[in-house]
């Protein structure tokens, strides 16, 4: 699924469980060794994800290791990214000479716990909100704007290696092929069945199993932006998948300048 999201210069790769003979590099091991079992199956299958994706970029697995503000430490000359949430972890990378970078999030397919969307909404995503939620109730898009601030947030700092807050970003999301649910007695007719195909929910999503849909998003950055390529930072594009009871947002940056850096490996 989260491939579909990304460029053909990454590489991803996703769990829909968890391995129990899975093995970590004995540094990666090590930050587990006050885990509670949860923590311990997500950190370790995610890493095993990313470990794998190194392989597939062509590249020998390395420990990935928390850097500031818990960002994953990658090997010199690879961008990446890691989510997990139940039922679904996955890691996305590429070489740095292909992306800038690469920020990706999941969440299960239902509304923020209560106070979350309050926290992190700025007033110019209240109307979009509004409206998205009452008449494309399929998606849970108060769940989808915290998972694409969240890719917002993992793009942003290994550029700019400085806090990014909810409320530093405004975003817009474009509802794509979320279809449209007619109010009680009003008129209209019904989606497509062939934009919304039915997928098999992943293992511990518990909404809207076989909604399927996807779309765009941006991301206007509020504060002071890194130099990236010779221009201020402004903002970010993104790509949204609701499927099998979950929400994937994913965002990568390109080099601005057409010419990429060189390769690694």
């Amino acid at each position: 699924m989260l491939a579909s999201l990304l460029p053909a210069s990454a590489v991803a790769v996703e769990a829909f469980e968890d391995d129990p003979a899975a093995v970590l590099f004995p540094e990666e091991s090590a930050l587990l060794a006050r885990a509670v079992d949860k923590r311990r199956r997500e950190f370790t299958t995610a890493r095993v994800c990313a470990h794998r994706a190194l392989r597939e970029l062509g590249l020998p697995p390395a420990p990935i290791l928390p850097g500031p503000r818990g960002a994953p430490g990658w090997p010199a000359g690879v961008v990446g990214s890691i989510t997990h949430c139940a039922g679904y972890r996955a890691a996305a990378v590429a070489r740095a000479g292909e992306l800038r970078t690469i920020g990706i999030d999941a969440e299960p397919n239902e509304a923020n716990p209560r106070g979350v969307t309050r926290e992190i909404t700025v007033p110019a995503e209240e109307g979009w909100l509004a409206t998205l939620t009452e008449t494309r109730p399929s998606v849970h898009w108060d769940r989808l704007l915290f998972s694409a601030k969240e890719s917002v947030y993992k793009a942003w700092f290994p550029l700019a290696q400085r806090w990014l807050g909810f409320e530093d970003a405004a975003l817009t999301v474009d509802p794509g092929t979320a279809p449209v649910t007619t109010p009680a007695g009003g008129g209209g007719s019904a989606p497509d069945p062939a934009l919304v195909p039915v997928l098999v929910p992943a293992p511990g999503a518990t909404s809207a199993p076989g909604t399927r849909a996807e779309g765009t998003f941006t991301a206007k950055l509020l504060v002071s932006g890194p130099t990236i390529d010779g221009a201020e930072l402004t903002g970010f594009d993104g790509r949204w998948l609701a499927a099998g009871g979950l929400l994937i947002t994913a965002i990568t940056v390109p080099h601005l300048d057409g010419t990429p850096m060189p390769a690694v490996g």
